[in-house]
């Protein structure tokens, strides 16, 4: 018996599906992304006030040899600059290692509704921190700055600088958190439907 069946070879085309990342992931990675620059921008603010000081220079000899400095610490608009950067330092270390961890195993540490709350209301509660503390540190530097230049012929300039740039990068650690509170917003709100 003869087999008459004509057989051609079938050649398979397989095309690659590319998977797009899943909201969830892009929100978590965007959210880690935010911790990161707050903290680095929180970190560099400390440093840059806490380093902040400047000898009074005086032509005529007042002070004799024991020529006075000027610290943050002499300044309560510092001190209470460096409270928020301590506090959202902390709040963001915290955050930052939660978000490693999901982002890492893709599992919560805080599960349930109450861990969406806690990221919601502590980037909430912790945005506005660092909003006042950049606020406290831009207008003591405007006044103290104008003062010292009109009634003692003081020129701080590299002072008020240092703290000009460290309420600057506390600025913009409060714009990154307002970000990861508009990315935990939306998180609690698909939690709560």
């Amino acid at each position: 018996m003869e087999n008459n069946t004509n057989t051609t070879p079938t050649t398979t085309t397989t095309t690659a599906t590319t998977s797009k990342p899943s909201n969830s992931t892009v929100s978590r990675t965007v959210l880690l992304l935010m911790r990161v620059l707050t903290f680095v921008f929180l970190l560099v603010a400390l440093i840059l006030i806490v380093l902040s000081k400047e000898t009074l220079d005086d032509d005529d000899d007042v002070y004799d040899n024991d020529k006075p400095e000027i610290k943050f610490q002499d300044i309560h608009a510092y001190r209470y600059m460096i409270s928020t950067i301590v506090i959202g330092f902390v709040y963001n270390l915290l955050q930052m290692a939660l978000s490693i961890f999901t982002v890492a195993t893709g599992n919560r540490v805080l599960s349930g509704d109450g861990g969406y709350k806690f990221d919601f209301y502590g980037d909430k509660i912790i945005s506005y921190f660092l909003i006042s503390g950049s606020a406290a540190g831009f207008g003591a530097s405007e006044d103290l700055q104008r003062l010292s230049d009109e009634l003692f012929e003081l020129p701080l300039i590299s002072f008020f600088g240092n703290a000009n740039a460290s309420a600057s990068l506390l600025l913009f650690g409060f714009i990154a958190t307002a970000i990861a509170s508009v990315f935990t917003s939306f998180t609690l709100s698909k939690k709560a439907n």
